[in-house]
């Protein structure tokens, strides 16, 4: 048994990964990762992402293969962690089926975070159940493996709370220490906790087309950053510009290193005061992202020119993590008294 901590995260493949999911969590994985202090595991949630997109299969199916390149782009090194695909790990399953037990439909329901997205999918009287009840495949996925710490975004503190709960209903119930009570880890930059979108509104996503995708190329990362929302009323450079809710230098603040810390303080002194234009406040964004972005998005480029290699690297991570999500199911059907016929 390791005696590292265990860490599990992972993301619904809808799509290519955006910025937001990058400073939001992608970017502190890589940093734990390599620390070499944990085990960590690192999952695409396909079996969650059908939980709203189940009639359009394809969509999931072909983001499995970008979100894994944008992993291994951002720094997730498979000789490190563990990085699988939920569907390929009927483990999890058979434990969400347990865990519904001990959860009832009033408190899903008051999950804040599973709230907020039905009123945002607009789903009105027709949530899938899987929806509903996809806190209960979350706390599956991490008890699985049973991971300490999550790394997650600030939106999701609530599902990490309806795992603790999950977690001590089952010891509980069946007298037992089994599965571990997680503890969240949130972005230190709060500004990053949820990155807003280029035109202001508080989801970066790709339905509202207002986001920054790791695999962006340099004209692209360019058109977007020139276009991007920032003082409505600064219309010519020697007026006094407003600073909080302009999204170019709420972005300076989330990418901006040490180094940049004086600059970005003077720019938004001047602009405040006057006398410094839009342009080029945008300009210095893009070399600040650029720098960032710049070495994730060569790296992808030359992973994707191998796509076998990318998907067995999928299947070896699969069949480890499988393993391990094999052990803990077995544990659970002991405490449980289901394993008949031991």
């Amino acid at each position: 048994m390791t005696s590292k901590e265990i860490i599990l995260t992972g993301d619904r493949p809808t799509g290519k990964l955006h910025i937001g999911h990058y400073v939001g969590s992608l970017r502190n994985r890589v940093l734990l990762q390599n620390q070499g202090k944990y085990d960590l595991f690192v999952f695409l949630a396909d079996q969650q992402a059908l939980t709203d997109h189940a009639k359009e299969p394809q969509k999931i199916i072909e983001s499995v293969g970008e979100v894994a390149l944008d992993y291994l782009a951002a720094g997730l090194d498979p000789s490190k962690s563990t990085i699988f695909i939920q569907s390929q790990i009927p483990e999890l399953a058979e434990l969400s089926m347990y865990f519904m037990n001990l959860v009832s439909l009033a408190r899903l329901e008051r999950n804040p975070t599973v709230k907020t997205e039905i009123s945002q999918k607009g789903f009105g009287e027709s949530i899938p159940a899987g929806f509903l009840v996809y806190p209960v495949s979350q706390a599956a996925d991490i008890t699985a493996f049973k991971a300490n710490l999550v790394p997650v975004g600030n939106d999701q503190k609530p599902m990490i709370e309806q795992t603790r709960e999950i977690v001590r209903s089952f010891n509980n119930a069946y007298n037992t220490d089994v599965l571990v009570e997680p503890e969240g880890i949130y972005p230190d930059n709060e500004a990053a906790g949820r990155l807003p979108g280029l035109d202001g509104n508080a989801k970066m996503s790709k339905s509202l087309n207002n986001g920054i995708y790791l695999s962006d190329d340099i004209d692209t990362l360019q058109k977007k950053v020139m276009s991007m929302y920032t003082d409505p009323n600064h219309i010519r450079v020697e007026d006094p510009g407003q600073v909080e809710g302009n999204m170019v230098f709420h972005y300076l603040d989330v990418f901006g290193n040490a180094d940049d810390a004086q600059k970005i303080a003077d720019m938004k002194e001047q602009y405040s005061a006057g006398g410094l234009g839009d342009v080029k406040t945008k300009r210095y964004l893009l070399e600040v992202l650029d720098r960032e972005l710049g070495p994730i998005r060569e790296r992808r480029l030359e992973y994707a020119k191998d796509m076998g290699q990318v998907y067995q690297m999928l299947k070896d991570g699969s069949e480890k993590a499988q393993a391990v999500a094999a052990n803990t199911l077995d544990e659970v059907k002991d405490a449980m008294g289901l394993n008949y016929f031991k």
